[in-house]
């Protein structure tokens, strides 16, 4: 990983932990999967954290544009998922 998690210094060190936490699982569903249920609690807690649409589409693209993994693809998979199922984003 030569990329770094888009944050905001205004946030505080537990809000930056969370999403830190919410970003590491959109790259784990891309390398080896996660639960679902997983993702939907780190993403309601960065909606907590980051709740502008327009910020979180900044945060999104930023991070897509670093990492190559699309954040909202992601969160699209999963809530069209039925609970318990593992989100992989390598077979989307």
């Amino acid at each position: 990983m030569e990329y770094s998690y888009p944050l905001d210094e205004s946030w505080s060190k537990q809000e930056m932990i969370d999403v830190v936490n919410f970003f590491s699982l959109v790259e784990q569903a891309y390398e080896q999967g996660v639960k679902r249920e997983d993702l939907m609690i780190t993403y309601t807690r960065f909606k907590q954290i980051v709740p502008s649409k327009s910020e979180e589409k900044q945060l999104f693209a930023k991070f897509e544009k670093d990492s190559g993994y699309s954040s909202y693809h992601t969160i699209q998979k999963a809530k069209e998922s039925q609970e318990g199922k593992k989100i992989n984003m390598k077979t989307a």
